[in-house]
């Protein structure tokens, strides 16, 4: 159904403790919604480097690209004309 011209979204980041960010947001769209609805999602550090996916955009499908790359090259060296 999606949203109107009236959605307003307020977004709220909170440092919980030294590894644990707070992201909470709140949703208002009277021509859609009841009355406004609330989420929340802890975002715990981890020792791991993270990447945007815009910047990364074939990660989901590497694996796969490297799987079939593999077989094309063990392909290629069964092909008697190399």
């Amino acid at each position: 159904r999606g949203s109107s011209e009236t959605l307003h979204v307020v977004e709220r980041f909170t440092r919980v403790d030294p590894k644990t960010l707070l992201y909470r947001f709140t949703v208002e769209d009277p021509m859609t919604w009841d009355r406004p609805w609330t989420g929340e999602y802890p975002w715990v550090a981890t020792g791991e480097h993270l990447y945007e996916y815009a910047c990364h955009e074939g990660n989901y499908s590497l694996a796969n690209m490297m799987r079939g790359a593999r077989a094309k090259e063990a392909e290629d060296v069964k092909r008697p004309d190399r």
